[in-house]
């Protein structure tokens, strides 16, 4: 089970910290992602990192502005997101998967997602 948390409304520029914790699976196996859904839009890849070096990858429309981590102890995933501007406005979905890490960026990998939480950024 994934709990997302954080969300809310900010203006163009501001920033937002996303929690979502991890509970009923081994959160120290999993890599963990962020996907994103705007109103209309199919839901898309932001972030992803592994589950045991650290490692990240990012959307481009998201590079040097999102920062992705995790707390293993914690059993939590962050997504810090800053400069942010209307295109970000979304529902955003924390998900766990045990896939290899080429397949990271796919939504069909995951088989673990949080209820989403939304981001709205006004201009």
């Amino acid at each position: 089970q994934l709990q997302a948390s954080g969300g809310g409304l900010v203006q163009t520029g501001g920033s937002l910290r996303l929690s979502c914790i991890a509970s009923g699976f081994n959160f120290r196996s999993y890599n963990m992602a962020w996907f994103r859904q705007a109103p209309g839009k199919e839901r898309t890849f932001v972030a992803a990192i592994h589950r045991s070096s650290g490692g990240t990858v990012y959307a481009d429309s998201v590079k040097g502005r999102f920062t992705i981590s995790r707390d293993n102890t914690k059993r939590t995933v962050y997504l810090q997101l800053n400069t942010l501007g209307p295109a970000d406005t979304a529902v955003y979905y924390c998900a766990a998967t045990s896939t290899v890490w080429s397949g990271v960026s796919f939504s069909e990998s995951y088989g673990y997602w949080g209820q989403g939480t939304q981001v709205t950024v006004s201009s």
